[in-house]
C-alpha cells in the first residue's frame, strides 16, 4: 500500500480486505480498485500486496474462492469471507478501534 509510511500500513490490508467483503464477493482487482476509491487514491494496493495477501487469508480459513465472471467477461476468483473470516473481522475490528483510542490519548495530549 501507498502512499506515506508503509510500516505504519502494515498491517491493515488484510482488515481493509475482509471490510470490502462483508456484503459481496469480489475479485483482487476489484478490490484493489474499491480500496483506492474509498480512500480517494490515498492508499493504492499493489498486485504484489494484495494477491499474497488473499492467498494467505484464503489459507487461514478467513475466505474461500470461487471462479466467476467479471462484468467485463472476463474468468476471474471472486473471495468471500467465510464465517471464520467474519469472527476475525471482528477481532481485528475491535484491535483497531483499542488501537485508535490508545494512539489518539498521546496525540491529543
Amino acid at each position: 500500500m501507498s502512499p506515506g509510511n508503509p510500516e505504519r500500513l502494515h498491517g491493515t490490508l488484510e482488515l481493509l480486505v475482509m471490510k470490502l467483503l462483508e456484503r459481496d464477493a469480489m475479485n483482487g482487482y476489484a478490490i484493489g480498485r474499491r480500496i483506492q476509491e474509498l480512500t480517494d487514491a490515498q492508499l493504492t494496493v499493489e498486485e504484489g500486496s494484495l494477491y499474497p495477501a488473499l492467498y494467505r487469508m484464503q489459507r487461514r480459513g478467513w475466505l474461500k474462492a470461487e471462479w466467476g465472471t467479471t462484468e467485463n467477461n472476463r474468468r476471474a476468483k471472486f473471495y468471500r469471507l467465510t464465517r471464520a473470516g467474519r469472527s476475525q473481522l471482528e477481532r481485528e475490528r475491535s484491535e483497531w478501534k483499542d488501537f485508535e483510542t490508545a494512539v489518539g490519548k498521546i496525540l491529543g495530549s
